[in-house]
């Protein structure tokens, strides 16, 4: 799927939500073995309720591989049956030196079909470039996460030399400070183009988007943290929508286990369809 089907499926469904297919087996409804049938069953019945309110479902590969091969087939059989109308992200925050990095390249691109894979950049451009050079490939690079783990690296402040060569700690006077994951978008934005890159953002750290567009304007945001883990949607909107809506908003327990028993798709419809509506208004004012 390229961008302007992407950005075509969030004009006609007024919904730049994504649907995160984070499958805690432990936490399946009591009436569904907890099997792989079970979560095939679960995430079949949760596709199908959701997909005409979504643009684009997010597996997290965790939640599959830690089930061992039968949680791998799981996995492959969710991944089959997502319509192709749908935008469909790996979760799988994968980044190593070039050669392995080429292997995972392959991996979620040519034996799992997926649209698009989630990255770390801590290990410079040859790590990621194997993935930017698949066709028609999105490769999406954490930018700044919602965790609180986040202020031990990318919170920290740097100060560059006035010649542009150095990045020194900002305690050193003098200089235009930067947090370091305001460098990492930056430099990582010029590895690819907004056609094949796109940044994880967290909603919980909404009030930083406004400087982010200025530093990413024309790329696509993942912003995961709305719902569960009390990110606004207003916010997330407010500060982060561009000219081609450039966001896809995941939710994941919010949707998926909005209900735990066995009515469960219908609520997981219904949480689907309210972020869908609200959407639809925030896209209008844009």
């Amino acid at each position: 799927m390229t961008r302007q089907d992407l950005v075509n499926q969030i004009k006609e469904k007024s919904s730049y939500l994504c649907v995160g297919l984070d499958t805690d087996i432990t936490k399946l409804p009591a009436h569904l073995p907890k099997t792989k049938e079970g979560v095939i069953a679960f995430n079949k019945s949760i596709i199908d309720a959701t997909k005409n309110y979504c643009v684009s479902y997010k597996i997290n590969t965790a939640f599959y591989e830690s089930q061992g091969i039968k949680g791998w087939e799981a996995m492959e059989a969710t991944l089959a049956y997502i319509p192709d109308s749908h935008f469909k992200i790996a979760d799988a925050k994968r980044g190593d030196i070039g050669n392995t990095s080429a292997q995972y390249a392959k991996t979620f691109f040519e034996v799992l079909p997926f649209d698009a894979v989630t990255v770390a950049p801590y290990m410079g451009e040859d790590s990621i470039r194997p993935f930017l050079d698949y066709t028609n490939k999105v490769t999406i690079v954490l930018g700044l996460t919602s965790n609180a783990g986040s202020n031990d690296f990318q919170q920290l402040m740097f100060a560059q030399h006035a010649e542009g060569l150095a990045m020194i700690p900002s305690i050193a006077m003098g200089g235009k400070e930067k947090r370091l994951f305001e460098i990492v978008l930056g430099k990582t934005a010029k590895w690819g183009t907004p056609d094949n890159l796109m940044f994880v953002v967290g909603a919980t750290r909404a009030a930083d988007l406004e400087n982010i567009r200025s530093i990413i304007p024309d790329h696509f945001l993942l912003v995961p943290g709305v719902g569960a883990q009390g990110g606004s949607l207003e916010e997330v909107s407010k500060f982060g929508l561009n000219r081609e809506a450039g966001l896809l908003v995941n939710a994941s327990r919010a949707i998926i286990f909005a209900d735990g028993s066995e009515h469960f798709a219908l609520a997981a419809e219904n949480a689907a369809k309210a972020y869908q509506q609200e959407m639809r208004t925030y896209l209008q004012q844009s």
